[in-house]
Protein backbone atom coordinates (compact mmCIF):
# COMPACT_ATOMS: atom_id res chain seq x y z
CA UNK A 1 0.00 0.00 0.00
CA UNK A 2 2.51 2.24 0.91
CA UNK A 3 4.27 1.97 -2.82
CA UNK A 4 0.69 2.39 -4.11
CA UNK A 5 0.37 5.62 -2.10
CA UNK A 6 3.75 7.11 -2.89
CA UNK A 7 2.98 6.65 -6.91
CA UNK A 8 0.22 8.54 -6.42
CA UNK A 9 2.22 11.49 -4.35
CA UNK A 10 4.52 11.18 -7.68
CA UNK A 11 1.80 11.22 -10.44
CA UNK A 12 0.19 14.34 -8.12
CA UNK A 13 4.03 16.64 -8.26
CA UNK A 14 3.56 16.16 -12.06
CA UNK A 15 0.36 17.08 -12.36
CA UNK A 16 1.13 20.12 -9.73
CA UNK A 17 4.43 20.82 -12.14
CA UNK A 18 1.72 20.56 -15.33
CA UNK A 19 -0.56 23.04 -13.36
CA UNK A 20 2.15 25.05 -12.61
CA UNK A 21 3.21 25.96 -15.71
CA UNK A 22 -0.47 26.43 -17.20
CA UNK A 23 -0.60 23.22 -19.25
CA UNK A 24 -4.07 23.05 -20.88
CA UNK A 25 -6.77 19.74 -20.47
CA UNK A 26 -4.89 17.52 -17.78
CA UNK A 27 -5.92 14.47 -17.74
CA UNK A 28 -5.31 11.02 -15.81
CA UNK A 29 -5.23 7.54 -17.45
CA UNK A 30 -5.10 4.83 -14.57
CA UNK A 31 -4.10 2.26 -17.03
CA UNK A 32 -6.02 -1.38 -16.25
CA UNK A 33 -3.61 -4.74 -15.33
CA UNK A 34 -5.02 -6.32 -18.33
CA UNK A 35 -4.59 -4.17 -20.68
CA UNK A 36 -1.26 -4.61 -22.08
CA UNK A 37 -0.25 -1.43 -20.90
CA UNK A 38 3.78 -1.02 -20.18
CA UNK A 39 2.90 1.50 -16.68
CA UNK A 40 0.06 2.46 -14.14
CA UNK A 41 -0.39 5.98 -15.41
CA UNK A 42 -0.22 8.22 -18.00
CA UNK A 43 -0.61 12.17 -17.34
CA UNK A 44 -1.66 13.79 -20.37
CA UNK A 45 -1.48 17.41 -21.19
CA UNK A 46 -1.08 20.39 -23.80
CA UNK A 47 1.26 22.93 -24.35
CA UNK A 48 0.10 26.19 -26.88
CA UNK A 49 3.74 26.65 -28.24
CA UNK A 50 7.04 24.86 -28.08
CA UNK A 51 8.59 26.51 -25.34
CA UNK A 52 5.63 26.24 -23.49
CA UNK A 53 5.72 22.12 -23.80
CA UNK A 54 9.31 22.21 -22.86
CA UNK A 55 8.90 24.34 -20.10
CA UNK A 56 6.08 21.69 -18.78
CA UNK A 57 8.26 19.02 -19.40
CA UNK A 58 11.53 20.88 -17.14
CA UNK A 59 9.00 21.62 -14.38
CA UNK A 60 7.90 18.26 -14.21
CA UNK A 61 11.38 16.83 -14.33
CA UNK A 62 12.55 19.27 -11.81
CA UNK A 63 9.96 18.51 -9.33
CA UNK A 64 10.77 14.89 -9.44
CA UNK A 65 14.41 15.48 -9.35
CA UNK A 66 14.04 17.28 -6.28
CA UNK A 67 12.64 13.41 -4.84
CA UNK A 68 15.23 11.32 -6.44
CA UNK A 69 13.52 10.95 -9.21
CA UNK A 70 14.66 11.19 -12.81
CA UNK A 71 13.26 9.81 -15.73
CA UNK A 72 14.20 6.41 -17.68
CA UNK A 73 13.55 8.06 -21.35
CA UNK A 74 12.92 11.43 -22.25
CA UNK A 75 11.74 11.68 -26.03
CA UNK A 76 10.93 14.74 -28.04
CA UNK A 77 12.36 17.15 -26.40
CA UNK A 78 13.90 19.03 -29.28
CA UNK A 79 10.93 19.06 -31.52
CA UNK A 80 8.19 19.83 -28.82
CA UNK A 81 5.17 18.35 -30.33
CA UNK A 82 5.06 15.18 -28.12
CA UNK A 83 7.72 15.59 -25.01
CA UNK A 84 7.17 11.57 -23.26
CA UNK A 85 8.96 11.84 -19.94
CA UNK A 86 9.00 7.95 -19.14
CA UNK A 87 9.23 7.37 -15.31
CA UNK A 88 8.15 3.32 -15.60
CA UNK A 89 5.20 3.28 -12.91
CA UNK A 90 4.06 6.77 -15.04
CA UNK A 91 4.38 8.36 -17.95
CA UNK A 92 3.39 11.74 -18.73
CA UNK A 93 2.88 12.94 -22.11
CA UNK A 94 3.15 16.57 -22.85
CA UNK A 95 1.43 17.22 -26.46
CA UNK A 96 1.02 20.21 -28.78
CA UNK A 97 -2.78 20.49 -29.25
CA UNK A 98 -1.96 19.72 -32.68
CA UNK A 99 -0.66 16.35 -32.24
CA UNK A 100 -2.60 15.45 -29.01
CA UNK A 101 -5.96 15.59 -31.51
CA UNK A 102 -3.88 13.43 -33.97
CA UNK A 103 -2.45 10.55 -31.72
CA UNK A 104 -5.52 10.91 -29.50
CA UNK A 105 -3.95 8.78 -26.36
CA UNK A 106 -7.22 9.07 -24.51
CA UNK A 107 -9.29 7.31 -27.35
CA UNK A 108 -6.56 4.59 -27.89
CA UNK A 109 -6.70 3.76 -24.19
CA UNK A 110 -10.03 4.40 -23.91
CA UNK A 111 -10.23 0.84 -21.16
CA UNK A 112 -7.94 3.31 -18.90
CA UNK A 113 -10.01 4.47 -15.96
CA UNK A 114 -10.31 8.45 -16.22
CA UNK A 115 -9.27 10.57 -13.17
CA UNK A 116 -9.87 13.88 -12.22
CA UNK A 117 -6.16 15.58 -11.42
CA UNK A 118 -7.52 16.44 -8.17
CA UNK A 119 -8.33 13.22 -7.36
CA UNK A 120 -4.54 12.56 -7.02
CA UNK A 121 -3.52 15.87 -5.31
CA UNK A 122 -3.68 15.78 -1.48
CA UNK A 123 -3.72 19.04 0.35
CA UNK A 124 -1.15 18.65 2.43
CA UNK A 125 1.57 17.71 0.02
CA UNK A 126 0.77 19.88 -2.92
CA UNK A 127 3.11 22.51 -2.04
CA UNK A 128 5.91 21.27 -4.13
CA UNK A 129 7.09 24.28 -5.02
CA UNK A 130 9.72 26.17 -3.18
CA UNK A 131 8.84 27.99 -0.04
CA UNK A 132 9.66 31.74 -0.20
CA UNK A 133 13.50 33.02 -0.28
CA UNK A 134 14.43 28.97 -0.59
CA UNK A 135 17.22 28.97 -3.43
CA UNK A 136 16.39 27.32 -6.70
CA UNK A 137 18.51 26.20 -9.79
CA UNK A 138 17.47 28.38 -12.37
CA UNK A 139 18.75 25.97 -14.92
CA UNK A 140 16.22 23.69 -15.94
CA UNK A 141 17.36 19.96 -15.76
CA UNK A 142 17.06 19.41 -19.71
CA UNK A 143 19.12 22.42 -20.21
CA UNK A 144 21.94 21.34 -18.04
CA UNK A 145 22.15 18.02 -19.77
CA UNK A 146 22.08 19.32 -23.27
CA UNK A 147 25.12 20.18 -25.13
CA UNK A 148 26.09 17.00 -26.55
Amino acid sequence: MAKKNTLKQQVSDAISACVEKKAEDISVLEMEKNSGAFTDYFVVCSGTNPRQIQAIADEVEHRLTRYGMRPTHVEGYNQAEWVLLDYVDFVVHVFSERARRFYDLERLWKSAKRLEPSALTSRKRQKASPLVGEAVESVPPRARRKKA
